[in-house]
């Protein structure tokens, strides 16, 4: 026991500066965040609108600006047996460049890869929410990165994926400077907390929290 304590501290100071060395999320020029939600067949509606909710919620000077894309602009439906209706507002072929990137559990479609590559290329932030990892995974943009996905599916995902490094009983990771992964369902509430925390300070992500009514804290760790 006299030789765990200094193991235990070491542990613990190295993950603080870690946490203190996490780049900054800088807001664009532009004067506002575009933040594209991707959507394809059997999207899980609170992997996308948990975050929706937060990102619509932040009273801060550079405003979100929320959109939908998906393999094309035909009406899709979410989980939930039948499931709700959704009209895209964009196809992959034809979305403005986005500044962040939502994209939950959900079956995927052609184009989905090349485009979350390619936006990866244009410094746009990724956030995987439940079982999106996956669909990142498949992009190619968590290989030899921390990543995270849902409990019940995370020893697939390790097995599918073992070039990443999977991370195990956490609400997210930040796999990259420019990528997240968060757990299952809620857990894109905190990913999308600890986001406007990053961009605008704790004041304006505890507000925005107060304001949804919403208790969970896993969004001030790092």
């Amino acid at each position: 026991m006299k030789g765990l304590f200094p193991v235990l501290l070491v542990v613990g100071l190295t993950l603080r500066a870690a946490h203190a060395e996490e780049p900054a999320l800088i807001p664009p020029r532009s004067g506002v965040i575009k933040v594209a939600f991707v959507l394809s067949e059997h999207a899980t509606v609170i992997d996308f609108a948990g975050p929706w909710e937060v990102f619509q919620d932040t009273d801060a000077p550079t405003p979100f600006e929320l959109f939908t894309v998906a393999p094309s602009r035909n009406p899709l439906h979410t989980s939930g047996g039948h499931g709700m209706t959704v009209t895209p507002d964009y196809a992959f072929s034809d979305a403005p460049t986005p500044d962040l990137v939502v994209i939950g559990a959900q079956s995927g479609g052609p184009g989905l890869s090349d485009w979350l590559r390619k936006i990866h290329r244009d410094g746009t932030v990724i956030l995987s929410v439940c079982t999106g990892a996956f669909k990142v995974a498949e992009a190619g943009l968590l290989d030899g990165r921390l990543a995270t996905t849902h409990h019940d599916y995370i020893d697939k995902f390790a097995q599918d994926f073992p070039n990443v490094k999977v991370v195990r009983s956490v609400r997210y990771v930040r796999s990259a400077p420019l990528i997240y992964t968060a757990g299952g369902l809620t857990s894109g509430v905190d990913l999308a907390l600890h986001v406007v925390d990053g961009y605008f300070g704790r004041s304006v992500a505890q507000k925005t929290a107060e304001y949804m009514e919403y208790q969970g804290s896993a969004w001030k760790e790092p």
